[in-house]
């Protein structure tokens, strides 16, 4: 039976600490425990300063801890393998320290297993792939890292590493992103606060506590390290106070799959799930696991790639309302490992539940942490509890081109509107069509042939090409900023009943190369949900909505904004053999972009007019009897006429707006007709009300 739980996070501490921010002013945490020689934590300007910096004095110790799982199927609940570095006056003075853990399944490093094989045709992967060498045994005990500790342990926080479930010495198995794993860090942050055992060695006979912490955890990591603490913190575990998850994933189905279509992160093609928990397998036992990698291999599904209870169990996002550690998001805006869906997405799940937030974009590929003053900040205020305003700072910095970090309010930004533009086809074949607000009349479709063997990059740059479809705006007269989700709605036809489906927003220069910001995929057969596969009938127009990945970028002057169509991707995507054809509908299909000052600072900066609209003529008063006045038998043969019939006293009255409500005017003119004198009498009389008018109007429509 494991102790009640007891969150063991030392208020008292954070009532010692004087928590005003001054500048210039070291603010000393203080309590009757600590020794009046022993070093003391301390803040200036709301930031936790380096006063332990004597590493001869910290104190280092192993242990492993006793998760609630037994994903090994061993009988016994799986140990997490954990190193510990801290300062000596925790053991002499009776300091109490808040944590910074890395968890990781990398400490131990990887195995040599292959990815597989992407060239076959949608909906038929290969079943098997080559086998690989077993790894070596783990160099990870007695000291698993050493990161993070020449930072943190002197500013007054311990530092935890924790190796993840079937990696290095740690027991259990590795799953990519399944339950078993966040479980597994959260055991360490319970036993942080008093509520999990750890053991001195695997043999568990003999336990060790962590009566030196506040039970305040801070997380982070990069990818997978980045990962994990987004998992372990939707468990809802008290005592995770702070994360900073840098390109890290938020819903393992967004690594691995797109609207349906099998996709591999960038630079990774053919990884999936099961390869990734293959090579992070690195434990002693290497048949222990074999059932838990078979059982991946047998539920990832990489023939229809639909989403699935498996990889429900792996979004995190699911279970974000559990999320009370402030969150520090960081990721870069052109990583194409993990795509950028994931950190928007947790983002907005963070604000959506009034979760402490803040979210970093660099300009940065895969990694890249915020800088160091943001980490304290936000560390030193959620963990040690300090008063420093970080949650009246901005929400959002995003590192602009030319290398710049600005803040705004919020992400996106909060004047950012969609802007939705029509596509108009080239004016000669395979060439470029244009993007513009004008809807163009339907017209006959265009068509592309998949080639998967051609780089994306190498149709955007083609001025001509048969293998995919390009449509531009005009010059931009200023700068233009994007900042969210590009959308697509594009009307297709397939000749066949698979295929994949790609779109490229591109940003075409007035000189240089055209420059791919963001992309978008889709499984055709998934067009209504990722987790249902819809038959597609060869030849018969469809909708395909989806959304590009999340973007923020400033368009230059001069540039055109593209868009590019195309089948398969080479470099993520499924590669069939070439000759499926797409027909596009321009005339019903639009690219939705999220424009700062929204579709009307486009319009602007685009020069475009809104069409001058049709003159409005006001409509002809109809003329009823009067109920004093009763008109003149018409003479045999001859045809009786009202000012209300006659256009000329149609426009006469139209033009004089006269009002003859409440009376009644009759003349008399003599005409001479075919030799005869034909007295005319005309009333005009009132007119009907804006009731009678809408009246007739609606059974007009009604009959129409």
């Amino acid at each position: 039976m494991q102790p009640p739980m007891v969150h063991r996070t030392s208020r008292a501490l954070s009532a010692a600490l004087v928590t005003a921010c001054l500048v210039g002013t070291a603010v000393l945490a203080s309590g009757p425990a600590y020794s009046a020689t022993g070093n003391v934590p301390r803040f200036e300007n709301g930031l936790s300063q380096p006063v332990f910096t004597d590493g001869s004095t910290w104190i280092r110790q192993e242990a492993w801890v006793e998760s609630s799982v037994d994903s090994d199927g061993d009988g016994k609940n799986d140990l997490v393998h954990i190193d510990v570095t801290r300062v000596g006056e925790t053991q002499t003075d009776g300091l109490k320290v808040p944590v910074i853990l890395e968890m990781s399944p990398y400490y131990a490093g990887g195995t040599d297993v292959p990815n597989w094989d992407v060239d076959h045709e949608i909906g038929d992967p290969p079943t098997s792939k080559p086998g690989y060498s077993a790894p070596g045994a783990p160099g990870t005990s007695p000291k698993i890292s050493w990161s993070w500790e020449g930072t943190w342990v002197p500013r007054g926080f311990a530092v935890v590493h924790a190796e993840s479930l079937g990696s290095g010495y740690s027991e259990g198995c590795p799953t990519s992103g399944g339950q078993n794993e966040s479980l597994g860090g959260k055991a360490v942050v319970d036993w942080l606060n008093g509520r999990a055992r750890a053991f001195t060695s695997p043999a568990r006979d003999q336990t060790v506590t962590a009566d030196w912490s506040t039970g305040s955890v801070g997380m982070i990591g990069t990818s997978y390290n980045g990962t994990l603490p987004i998992g372990v913190a939707s468990t809802g575990v008290e005592g995770l106070d702070a994360i900073v998850p840098v390109s890290a994933i938020s819903n393992w189905y967004f690594y691995y799959r797109s609207n349906g279509a099998v996709r591999a992160p960038g630079g990774y093609q053919g990884e999936d799930l099961d390869v990734l928990a293959e090579y992070v397998y690195t434990r002693a036992d290497q048949q222990i696991c074999k059932p838990v990698m078979d059982d991946l291999r047998a539920h990832e599904d990489r023939a229809t790639g639909d989403d699935s209870a498996f990889w429900e169990e792996r979004d995190y996002l699911a279970h974000a309302d559990r999320i009370t550690a402030a969150t520090l998001v960081a990721h870069g805006l052109n990583d194409t490992n993990v795509m950028t869906e994931n950190p928007a997405a947790l983002y907005a799940a963070l604000k959506a539940n009034s979760t402490p937030h803040q979210i970093y974009w660099h300009q940065g590929l895969h990694g890249g942490d915020p800088s160091d003053d943001m980490l304290n900040r936000w560390f030193t205020r959620y963990l040690y509890h300090v008063e420093n305003g970080v949650e009246n700072l901005p929400k959002a910095y995003v590192e602009r081109e030319d290398g710049t970090l600005t803040p705004y309010a919020d992400w996106p930004d909060t004047a950012a509107g969609d802007a939705p533009l029509h596509l108009s086809p080239a004016g000669t074949a395979n060439g470029v069509g244009g993007l513009g607000f004008d809807k163009t009349a339907a017209t006959r479709p265009e068509s592309l042939v998949d080639d998967a063997s051609i780089l994306a990059q190498d149709l955007a740059d083609a001025d001509q090409s048969p293998h995919r479809l390009i449509y531009t705006t005009g010059a931009l007269a200023d700068p233009v900023r994007l900042s969210g989700t590009p959308r697509v709605s594009l009307t297709l036809a397939v000749d066949r009943t698979k295929a994949n489906l790609t779109a490229l927003l591109v940003e075409y220069p007035e000189t240089g190369s055209p420059r791919i910001l963001t992309r978008g995929w889709m499984d055709v057969e998934n067009r209504l949900s990722p987790a249902v596969t819809t038959p597609v009938v060869p030849g018969t127009f469809a909708t395909y909505d989806f959304d590009l990945e999340p973007y923020d970028y400033v368009v230059r002057k001069g540039s055109r904004i593209g868009l590019v169509v195309l089948s398969s991707d080479n470099e993520y995507t499924v590669r069939p053999a070439a000759g499926t054809t797409l027909s596009l509908d321009g005339s019903t299909s639009t690219l939705s972009l999220p424009v700062v000052g929204g579709e009307k600072e486009l319009q602007h900066q685009l020069g475009w007019v809104a069409p001058t609209p049709e003159p409005t003529v006001e409509p002809t008063p109809t003329v009823t009897p009067s109920p004093e006045a009763t008109p003149l038998p018409s003479p045999s043969g001859a045809a009786s006429t009202t000012p209300g019939d006659s256009p000329a006293a149609a426009g006469s009255l139209a033009v004089t707006g006269m009002d003859f409500s409440g009376g009644v005017l009759a003349f008399g003119v003599l005409t001479l007709l075919a030799g005869s004198l034909v007295l005319v009498t005309s009333h005009v009389r009132r007119r009907r009300t804006d009731r009678d008018e809408a009246s007739g109007s609606s059974a007009s429509a009604m009959e129409r």
